[in-house]
């Protein structure tokens, strides 16, 4: 019997009659008894004098019997058998200062830990590693059955972001801790490792991952491969430390990597912020993917107020740092402008009058027209909201340039690493020329990330444990060359609409010659890897980068992996189909623009707008928040900011 669940029992019976009432009651007494102190010998025995001060055990008196507890480890504990004759002096609930109820949560072995050897050979539980822990890859890991999956999430941030209330985050009408949810929780069973996924190994299921716990980008939007923390080490490695990168080289990593295995893997990853290559946006623009972004953002508005308001300030200088330039003309760019203007006729114009003249907010566009999954009616109508409160709408304009310094500053141009930070800016358009800012926030859509434009495109040996044939045939698949199938365009995932990660293998001579056409010969799935949300395009056809899209995919996923037993079932089973539940803007003012779902440009459904539209904006998203207690908090906080007004405290 195992000694915590014998422990627990007699505590429970103590509680209405002590055991030694009884002769059963006394015997059971002896043994438990006997068996913590034998327990405590073997503490004695094999843990350091600092593990014994620590936890409060001393020396004890010595029994001549056969061990009863075998010690696995300072967490796990199991008796093996022999006898329990020894002194019984001790009461029920005291062992040398210790409490019993704190001896058995020390013994009791914690199944939620990662990497326990026992707990992985005693599990039968088919174990599913999760990449990511965005949208996909959160919603995934709450959904499935701890009973059937021990799920283990792996991403370098600890934490979901509720990315449709960023924006108010931004502002100050949500705290940071409104839009969050933990990926680890106290009821929940799903395990979590920080760290960057480094490299797959499909034949022997294995991730290998490197630590980010001190990673300083963790938190805030990633556009690229970051900056190298070790130009070259001995080793000679260039480490290019993305989300994830396949290191080169021959040498050790600067932070030890270790491999996790698992029997199901989900690659959700999610994607970075697009710039298109253009100069200096990724060194000087603000981004809205994380909540370290979201702070980033409030804290320079704030700034550029407290900077304008000093009595040394030119008064040109003054106009360009209140400028506000937002490039991108989707609901998440059109939102931000729509909440910065709310925060700045709201609160700062009532801290700040006399900067009220400076306020300038500019939206760029390189499109046509703003909003472009709107009709044109709502579109027209949340354009009319924006002019009325003296946003400027400009489409069809291409940025060029983003640096530090004055406006027609040459030498400022050609000197931007002397140029101090935080100060004024520049922003360079085709049809403008320079134009003095104070902030630019960048929301222009996602780029691949760089585990699947890196780390998936070495050629792979065909897995034969876990790949299934689809077209062509081949008497040994694994002496070809095999690729992950990828969109030619976007670079990501293509997956069948079971989300498996398909495979391609190409003819060799196409491939060293570098052909943009290769034509595949032969094609393979994997049955047990899967691909989500912005990481992944289905073969059928591309679906919106929205969360909506990222969202239903993991339920699908979630509820199908539970409901069928075997690789066989779960491919029979109808693929997914994506349901559109419509688009909601928010356009300022507490109204809003809902387009309807709809199956064709023809045939768009009539939305609603204004506050009535405003009411369903916040009423949705209300209910997509995943946890009560942010359902709690997040109206609260609504309720706080329409009686008392925002924090504008700068910290």
């Amino acid at each position: 019997m195992d000694l915590p669940k014998l422990g627990g029992r007699l505590v429970g019976v103590a509680g209405h009659r002590s055991p030694r009432t009884t002769h059963s009651g006394r015997v059971a007494w002896r043994a438990v008894s006997s068996g913590l102190q034998r327990q405590q010998e073997q503490q004695n025995q094999y843990c350091c004098g600092h593990c014994r001060s620590k936890r409060g055990y001393g020396t004890t008196a010595t029994a001549t019997a056969t061990p009863a507890v075998k010690i696995t480890s300072h967490s796990q504990t199991r008796v093996s058998g022999g006898s329990a004759r020894g002194s019984a002096g001790y009461q029920l609930g005291r062992l040398k200062g210790v409490g019993v109820r704190q001896y058995f949560a020390d013994a009791a072995p914690d199944a939620r830990t990662h990497g326990q050897e026992e707990a992985d050979v005693n599990d039968r539980r088919e174990k599913v590693v999760i990449l990511g822990s965005g949208w996909a890859g959160f919603v995934l890991a709450r959904r499935l059955d701890p009973r059937k999956y021990r799920v283990v999430v792996v991403s370098p941030r600890s934490y979901f972001v509720f990315t449709p209330l960023l924006n108010d985050t931004a502002v100050g009408t949500l705290e940071s801790r409104n839009v969050l949810e933990s990926v680890r929780g106290r009821r929940s069973s799903v395990e979590y490792v920080q760290a960057w996924a480094d490299d797959l190994d499909f034949s022997n299921k294995t991730v290998t991952v490197e630590p980010s716990v001190l990673d300083p980008d963790v938190g805030h939007a990633l556009t690229g491969p970051r900056e190298p923390n070790e130009q070259k080490t001995e080793v000679g490695f260039f480490r290019e430390s993305d989300k994830a990168v396949r290191l080169g080289g021959t040498g050790k990593h600067p932070v030890p990597t270790f491999p996790i295995a698992y029997d199901k893997l989900v690659i959700a990853v999610g994607a970075y912020s697009q710039t298109f290559g253009t100069p200096g946006v990724r060194e000087n623009a603000y981004f809205q993917k994380d909540v370290g972004d979201a702070r980033a953002i409030r804290k320079r508005i704030l700034e550029l107020f407290e900077l304008a308001r000093l009595p040394n300030i030119p008064e040109e200088t003054k106009r360009c740092l209140l400028h506000f330039a937002i490039v991108g003309g989707g609901p998440t760019g059109m939102e931000f402008a729509a909440c910065l203007s709310d925060l700045i006729r709201q609160d700062l114009s009532k801290i700040h009058p006399g900067l009220m003249k400076y306020i300038r907010i500019s939206l760029y566009d390189v499109a046509p027209k703003v909003l472009p999954m709107f009709d044109a009616a709502l579109a027209d109508y949340a354009v009319k909201q924006y002019q009325r409160q003296n946003i400027e709408i400009k489409t069809s304009h291409h940025v060029e340039e983003l640096r530090r310094g004055f406006p027609n500053d040459e030498e400022a141009r050609k000197n931007q690493d002397k140029q101090p930070k935080g100060r004024v800016y520049t922003i360079r358009t085709k049809e403008e020329g320079d134009v003095g800012i104070g902030m630019c926030v960048w929301s222009t859509g996602n780029m691949n990330n760089p585990m699947v434009a890196k780390a998936l495109h070495n050629v792979r040996k065909y897995p034969v444990s876990s790949a299934v044939m689809t077209e062509g045939q081949m008497e040994n698949p694994t002496e070809q060359q095999w690729m992950i199938t990828r969109d030619p365009k976007t670079g990501v995932l293509l997956v069948d609409d079971h989300f498996h990660v398909t495979l391609n293998t190409q003819n060799a001579e196409d491939g060293e010659k570098g052909s943009a056409e290769v034509k595949a010969t032969a094609k393979a799935y994997m049955k047990d890897v899967f691909a989500l949300g912005d990481t992944a395009k289905l073969i059928s056809g591309p679906l919106p980068a929205t969360a909506q899209v990222a969202n239903q995919e993991a339920l699908w996923l979630g509820k199908t992996l539970n409901k069928f037993e075997t690789a066989e079932e779960f491919d029979k089973a109808p693929g997914f189909t994506f349901r559109n539940l419509g688009v909601l803007t928010y356009v300022g003012g507490a109204k809003a623009v809902l387009q309807g779902p709809h199956t064709s440009r023809e045939g768009m459904a009539k939305g609603l707008k204004g506050w009535i539209a405003f009411l369903v904006w916040r009423g949705a998203y209300l209910t997509m928040t995943l946890s009560w207690r942010n359902k709690f908090l997040v109206p609260i906080q609504w309720l706080a900011v329409k009686v008392f007004g925002r924090d504008v405290s700068r910290f």
